[in-house]
């Protein structure tokens, strides 16, 4: 009998809900799967700028599960620190990846920039993290991959990708070694989410790692398009701005249909809408083509986006603004660490008619959490901002599996995993989700540190 090993390294997503990576090393081969940047804090995001504890070089592979920055962001500088192999995803999140990691390029390239400009950064002079040039060579390594059926790799090692909700073209992630079952979650998707499908189910898992965003807290039971409904009634009544900080990939898009059947069924008054996020419009393009991803149809799509005004320029980005007329804006970035969104709370945020809506997870250390905790003043460009404006959150609104969610995705797994680790979550998410699924499965779970290295052998007659 003859043993093999399988190492797993936790380079990021642990501990935190950004930077998620993981290192898979089996039979002479070394796979990465996701290659996530670090948000939020600045401990976390001055890891960006660390080289990698490993060889990037040796590195045979890179998985995505889906396209989102805390699952792709990095790839720009594993490129530049030598890597020459494929990424392998879905045609949504390949296409998605390139939307998202140019906008992160050119946000890069500007925040360097305004940092040189107002002098406000340590370094002399700021350098972007990386810029379009990296993202162009990171392109070159994209591979498409189908969905739903096993592909093998390498000799004795297979993966398979399924639908996971979430955001279009999102998965997890089965890899197969020897027989060796190793589940990848990724981020997973609600079960009635308004443009998804609910996510499929995994039926093995030898060695499962769970993400856990939203581990410790079930989504409230709201009347969504009620709640909105109000805010935008008042917003209107008051002669103020609905501001809503938005991510790009999907979620701007539900807004935008919420508001277009508020519309049609003549439920909120004649205010106009912008959408201003140049990465949130070429997501909608992707929608576009790929019908089978998602619940509208194209004519859908079409339709919905002629009752939006889609933000064409930066220059019009300031006609809206210097309008002070009611009206309801999308912006980017959803977490509010960067983009249009920026240049509209500068403006508005000190304005007590003014609403800003938050409608997704906002991470340790960014202005979004800041925000929802009731932060007095926000620090934007190196300048501060009091925060007069009433902040306000749905949570129902979030594109991430609550614990209930989290438990019935496990549901149809027939075996009990080896070992279970519990991923992408803050600390305290984390840990209730271990002790729920021990509470509710018998699964022993652990919950990993930063750039540890856990091991399974595989016994081979």
């Amino acid at each position: 009998m003859k043993n093999e090993k399988i190492q797993v390294r936790f380079l990021g997503g642990v501990g935190t809900v950004t930077g998620s990576k993981y290192l898979v090393e089996a039979l002479g081969k070394k796979i990465m799967v996701d290659c996530g940047l670090f948000q939020g804090l600045k401990k976390l995001r001055l890891l960006n700028w660390n080289s990698l504890p490993i060889k990037v070089s040796e590195i045979d592979l890179v998985l995505l599960t889906h396209a989102h920055l805390d699952h792709t962001g990095y790839l720009p500088k594993l490129v530049k620190s030598g890597f020459k192999s494929d990424i392998l995803g879905t045609a949504p999140t390949l296409e998605i990846t390139e939307i998202i990691l140019k906008d992160s390029a050119k946000i890069n390239e500007e925040a360097a920039k305004q940092a040189n400009k107002g002098v406000y950064s340590k370094h002399s002079p700021a350098k972007p993290l990386y810029n379009l040039k990296d993202v162009q060579r990171t392109l070159l390594h994209f591979k498409e991959i189908e969905c739903n059926i096993w592909i093998p790799l390498y000799e004795g090692i297979k993966v398979r990708f399924q639908y996971n909700g979430h955001i279009l073209g999102a998965t997890f992630i089965e890899l197969d070694i020897l027989g060796k079952r190793l589940v990848f979650s990724g981020d997973i998707g609600r079960q009635n989410d308004l443009l998804l499908s609910p996510p499929s189910r995994p039926e093995k898992a030898d060695i499962l790692f769970i993400e856990s965003t939203y581990g410790d807290r079930l989504h409230p039971e709201e009347n969504l398009e009620k709640e909105i409904q109000n805010i935008v009634y008042d917003t209107w009544q008051d002669g103020g701005t609905l501001i809503i900080p938005s991510f790009a990939v999907e979620r701007t898009q539900t807004l935008m249909y919420l508001f277009w059947q508020l519309q049609i069924k003549g439920l909120m008054p004649n205010i106009p809408i912008f959408m201003d996020s140049p990465m949130g419009t070429s997501v909608l393009d992707v929608f576009l083509h790929s019908s089978s991803w998602h619940k509208l149809s194209r004519e859908e799509c079409i339709e919905m986006c002629k009752h939006i005004h889609l933000v064409e320029s930066y220059g019009e980005t300031w006609k809206i603004i210097d309008n002070k007329k009611p009206k309801i804006v999308i912006a980017g970035s959803g977490m509010v660490s960067g983009g249009r969104i920026l240049t509209y709370l500068s403006k508005y945020i000190d304005n007590p008619l003014t609403r800003v809506l938050l409608v997704g997870f906002q991470a340790e250390g960014t202005r979004g959490r800041q925000l929802q905790e009731g932060i007095h003043e926000v620090k934007i460009y190196g300048k501060y901002y009091p925060v007069k404006a009433e902040i306000l959150n749905i949570q129902s609104l979030s594109a991430h599996a609550d614990q209930e969610e989290l438990l019935d995705w496990m549901s149809e797994i027939k075996n009990i995993p080896e070992k279970v680790f519990i991923v992408h979550g803050e600390s305290h998410a984390s840990d209730v989700l271990r002790v729920k699924i021990k509470d509710a499965c018998g699964w022993e779970c652990t919950i990993p540190e930063w750039n540890t290295t856990i091991e399974v052998e595989i016994n081979i007659e």
